[in-house]
């Protein structure tokens, strides 16, 4: 502080504000969704568009990453749901209601049915637009070169998708506990 002609002013150290920029700094996760349900990747996908992990979170702040989701043509639904869930939209003219179930907008477009669970999860304000132009979101695993150098970091499945029968080696089924053995004189 100084002091001079009776006033005090603040000065502005450097040190204190020099690290400021990496605190903002947008971060780039990339996502995997093979066997996932799209509302647990809408989840934590949403929760880091936003920036509500970062502990200088502000809601005049935009402090939020980009989030990079990947396999989304191989997402899971649970039960019925490819058959049952049904998706809505008008153009505004009169006829123009459109219903689809969730396979057919699937076999449409791979990518749609993850980005309208996030665009339903994000705050329904003017930020949307904003936060979904940070969403990337791929079919397959083919990623365009200029994303994949910004990668840092991966973030955990939501679901653990088990393994398929054929992708145990035989060791590892042998040495599977039995929960039931035959006795001896059983016949098949």
């Amino acid at each position: 502080m100084y002091k001079g002609n009776g006033m005090e002013t603040r000065k502005m150290s450097t040190g204190k504000h020099r690290w400021q920029w990496a605190t903002f700094a947008r971060v780039w996760y990339l996502l995997d969704g093979k066997m996932q349900p799209p509302g647990k990747l809408a989840a934590l996908a949403s929760v880091r568009l936003q920036g509500l992990h970062k502990p200088v979170y502000h809601q005049l702040s935009d402090c939020g990453d980009h989030v990079v989701i990947v396999n989304t043509r191989h997402i899971a639904f649970s039960g019925n749901k490819w058959e049952q869930k049904v998706y809505s939209s008008h153009t505004g003219y009169p006829g123009g209601f459109n219903q689809v179930t969730a396979a057919q907008l699937h076999r449409k477009d791979p990518v749609a049915i993850v980005k309208l669970a996030i665009y339903g999860m994000l705050p329904k304000n003017l930020h949307r637009r904003t936060l979904m132009q940070r969403l990337h979101l791929f079919p397959d695993e083919d990623i365009p070169e200029d994303i994949l150098k910004n990668l840092t970091e991966e973030l955990p499945q939501p679901r653990k998708v088990p393994r398929r029968l054929d992708e145990y080696a035989q060791e590892e089924i042998e040495a599977f506990p039995r929960v039931w053995s035959p006795p001896e004189d059983y016949r098949l």
